[in-house]
C-alpha cells in the first residue's frame, strides 16, 4: 500500500480497558483525564493529516467548545468524511463526501511524507474493510466505561494484526500493530 517516500495510513484509537472508544452518549472527555498530546509527542510529530468521521468531528468540536482547558491536537490538515457537509463551513476543515478510497487518497496527498491518521469508528472500519490501513495504534487507558462505542463495529470481518511495539507513559499503554495484508 505505501511506498518508502510516503507515510503510513494509521488508525489511531484511544480505548478503555473494556474496549470502548467513546462512552455513553459518545462522551470522550474521560480521555483527557489520562492523556494529552504531550503523552506521546512522537505520534503528533509523525502525523501530517487526519481523516475524521463526521460523528467524531462533531464530538470533538463540542468538547472543544465546552472545554478550552484541554490542549489542541495539531495533526496537520483535517478532512471530515460525511454525506452531509455542514451549512456553516469550518475554515480549519475540508469536508469530503466521496468514496472512502478517494478520501484517503486526498488526505494522504495533504499528509505528504508523514502519516495519515484515521479517526472515527465508521471511517476506520471502512478503511480496514478496503485494505487501506497500514497500522493500528491503540492507547489503552486505565478506565472501565461499561458502555459506549466499541472499538470495532459489529459485522467487521476478521483482520489479522502483527504487534510490533508497546510503550507505557504513566497509566497509558500504547500498542502498535501492523495490519497483515
Amino acid at each position: 500500500m505505501t511506498d518508502a517516500s510516503t507515510g503510513k495510513v494509521v488508525v489511531n484509537r484511544v480505548m478503555s480497558l473494556d474496549g470502548y472508544i467513546a462512552g455513553p452518549g459518545h462522551t470522550m472527555d474521560w480521555i483527557f483525564e489520562h492523556m494529552t498530546s504531550a503523552t506521546f509527542p512522537e505520534v503528533m510529530a509523525a502525523t501530517g493529516a487526519m481523516l475524521i468521521g463526521r460523528g467524531t468531528y462533531e464530538v470533538g468540536k463540542r468538547m472543544s467548545d465546552e472545554n478550552t482547558d484541554h490542549d489542541d491536537y495539531d495533526g496537520g490538515a483535517q478532512f471530515v468524511l460525511t454525506h452531509r457537509p455542514p451549512d456553516e463551513p469550518d475554515p480549519n476543515v475540508t469536508f469530503l463526501s466521496g468514496d472512502i478510497e478517494e478520501a484517503v487518497a486526498t488526505a494522504r496527498r495533504a499528509a505528504g511524507d508523514k502519516n495519515l491518521e484515521i479517526l472515527g469508528a465508521d471511517v476506520a472500519a471502512q478503511c480496514l474493510e478496503r485494505g487501506l490501513v497500514d497500522e493500528i495504534l491503540v492507547y489503552v487507558l486505565p478506565v472501565l466505561l461499561g458502555d459506549g462505542v466499541r472499538f470495532a463495529p459489529p459485522g467487521l470481518d476478521r483482520i489479522d494484526l502483527e504487534p510490533f511495539s508497546n510503550v507505557q507513559s504513566g497509566g497509558v499503554t500504547m500498542l502498535r500493530f501492523h495490519v497483515r495484508k
